[in-house]
């Protein structure tokens, strides 16, 4: 059986800073073979209705090399609810919404943490871990929410509502967390929100997810307006097409969507709420309106539900893979740092949220 200890440890002192994850793995002539399939069968059982016969040759060798490497080097990778099912199933060890995995970091007991995420996931994993390493397989994984507003953008709005409290969406930078009185999620969003106890509030950046929260409380909401990308592309009458054509279809939809979408969907909630709504009900046939690759990440575990799927793909999320997270881990590369003075308010917005989710 391979043995990742000493052998990929001396490759990360030895290769070039430039070595792929394809050639890391040749070095260590690791390779899919019979013993190697006989040796991950349980886990390829599992996700075989996700990841066809002819990818899972590629993935092993990946997923056996980096569950192996992240034991020895006392490392914890989250994964979000939108990462592919190699990753998600092969080598997360702690899967969630955006919240869930803010909660998670707090609670990681290793020395480095991997963020299988977009950036701003990092950087929330950093501020409640500054004195661990937080690594990203590519620096360049983003968001369209986060780029589309800056720490001075949210300057400008306090001197324009001054005494309004900020909801800041946690899918943003540290540098606007910092600028905020509290972050929220998705699935918080509301009882953060009326947790300020004042009449209006400021809930940034999310233009829909503002809307739809403004419909479940009294409280004015005040929007900005940055979108996702990926949620944005979906329409009401893309929906009512696919009842016309399937009426006993369920539809469950993210709040990133426009509330015109969801007013077409049988429920509403965050990533980890879709998941359990799908868990508790068993719906025949469901469509979930966020990004594509939860619906393979929910089927593997709840094989009697058919997907109907609705491809928009995130493609920030989709620049982590297998091959980065080896070259990552290997390398201790692609480190997320968040600046002192920065980082103590954006810290203190994120764990006030945390406080007032519990």
């Amino acid at each position: 059986m391979f043995n990742a200890s000493q052998e990929l440890l001396n490759t990360a002192a030895t290769a070039p800073a430039g070595q792929t994850g394809a050639q890391i793995l040749e070095e260590m002539d690791l390779h899919y073979n019979d013993a190697m399939g006989r040796d991950m069968a349980d886990l390829y059982e599992r996700v075989k209705s996700v990841i066809p016969p002819v990818e899972w040759p590629f993935f092993a060798p990946y997923i056996k090399a980096i569950n192996q490497l992240k034991r020895e080097k006392n490392a914890v990778i989250l994964a979000h609810n939108y990462q592919t099912p190699e990753i998600f199933h092969g080598i997360a060890d702690v899967a969630g919404d955006s919240l869930q995995l803010a909660i998670e970091a707090t609670k990681a007991e290793g020395d480095i943490i991997v963020q299988c995420g977009v950036h701003f996931m990092a950087e929330t994993s950093k501020l409640l871990n500054p004195e661990k390493t937080v690594l990203i397989p590519d620096m360049g994984a983003g968001c369209s929410l986060a780029e589309s507003i800056t720490g001075a953008d949210v300057r400008a709005l306090r001197e324009a509502y001054p005494n309004v409290p900020i909801v800041t969406y946690v899918n943003t930078s540290a540098d606007v967390k910092a600028e905020s009185d509290v972050c929220c999620t998705s699935s918080n969003a509301v009882k953060i929100v009326e947790g300020m106890g004042t009449d209006r509030v400021l809930c940034i950046p999310d233009e829909f997810l503002a809307q739809n929260i403004a419909r479940e409380t009294d409280v004015e909401v005040i929007a900005w307006k940055g979108r996702c990308e990926v949620h944005e592309l979906f329409t009401p009458e893309e929906l009512q097409q696919y009842r016309n054509d399937d009426p006993g279809l369920k539809i469950i939809a993210h709040p990133e969507c426009k509330p015109s979408v969801l007013e077409e969907a049988d429920f509403s909630g965050s990533t980890s709420a879709m998941i359990k709504w799908v868990t508790d009900n068993q719906p025949d046939r469901v469509l979930m309106v966020t990004e594509c690759s939860m619906s393979d990440n929910v089927a593997v575990e709840n094989p009697n539900v058919n997907f109907v799927r609705p491809c928009n793909l995130c493609p920030h999320m989709k620049q982590i893979t297998l091959p980065k997270v080896l070259e990552t881990l290997v390398y201790e590369r692609q480190a997320v740092e968040v600046d002192a003075s920065v980082a103590v308010k954006a810290r203190q917005a994120v764990e006030r949220m945390i406080a007032l989710s519990a």
